[in-house]
């Protein structure tokens, strides 16, 4: 029998957060160690689906914003996930043909569908670099080979951050990678928040059940991510209150469970 390192590394009987959080999203590209966790989650915490979609439509937001208002051509995706709809290069390049975009993520996963990802205008580019985001210097290192440092930046970090435990020190990785950035480069950050009692239970249990570990914060510490920048309004809020299309707070209440914010470097 021949050894495939690849799928050894997908760890398919063990659940996995890109493989979960893409189950939420309503993604196929799972297994059946995913979706258990996945339903034993909603099950504990039906709004984990919701707050999954928000995600996603403040990622839409935050990029529509960076490559229009902001004038941004450049991005740096760290924590991409499987790919869904409207990925950060999809929504750039809508507004602005010539963006680049680098994508990082370590999940074998993700890396067997980054051609899914790397579909960019003939005017702009596209990049995978395979790198954990424990080690800012290589993937700064591998994303200078598609993006030019010298011109301002956007850096998206979606829920990636929570899969650091505080004794990693997640804000020094942060500040180390927007070190390497220019003057008006951005920052884009969302992560889950430990502001509901049944969220910080399912997150337990997915904790007690994965293969990686989830760590909910504060919203003063997921400021913290925020320190030195410029944050632009409405500044460190609630997900889906991050200068949202169309709200109907009568119908369905925006979730609080995590927070977001798009701040600029000076």
């Amino acid at each position: 029998m021949t050894h495939d390192p690849l799928a050894a590394r997908l760890q398919s009987h063990l659940p996995h957060s890109a493989r979960v959080w893409g189950y939420l999203l309503g993604g196929k590209e799972n297994y059946p160690a995913d979706r258990e966790v996945g339903d034993m989650i909603v099950q504990m915490f039906p709004g984990i689906a919701t707050l999954a979609r928000m995600q996603r439509y403040f990622l839409a937001r935050a990029v529509r914003f960076l490559a229009g208002e902001a004038g941004i051509r450049q991005f740096l995706d760290i924590g991409t996930g499987l790919p869904t709809s409207d990925n950060t290069h999809e929504v750039a390049q809508r507004v602005a043909p010539e963006s680049r975009i680098v994508y990082v993520d370590n999940d074998p996963l993700v890396l067997l569908h980054a051609q899914a990802l790397l579909t960019s205008s003939p005017e702009g580019a596209c990049a995978y670099v395979e790198a954990d985001v424990r080690d800012p210097d290589a993937i700064l290192h591998e994303a200078a080979r598609t993006l030019d440092f010298g011109k301002p930046v956007a850096l998206t970090m979606l829920g990636i951050m929570g899969q650091l435990h505080d004794s990693e020190d997640p804000w020094s990785i942060t500040a180390r990678l927007l070190d390497a950035l220019p003057s008006g480069s951005y920052l884009a950050l969302c992560d889950g928040t430990d502001t509901n009692e049944a969220l910080n239970q399912a997150i337990a249990t997915y904790n007690a059940n994965s293969a990686s570990s989830y760590h909910l914060r504060s919203p003063e510490q997921v400021t913290r991510f925020f320190d030195g920048l410029d944050l632009l309004d409405p500044g460190v809020v609630p997900i889906a209150l991050w200068r949202p299309d169309v709200i109907d707070f009568d119908e369905t209440p925006p979730p609080a469970d995590a927070y977001a914010a798009v701040a600029r470097k000076p």
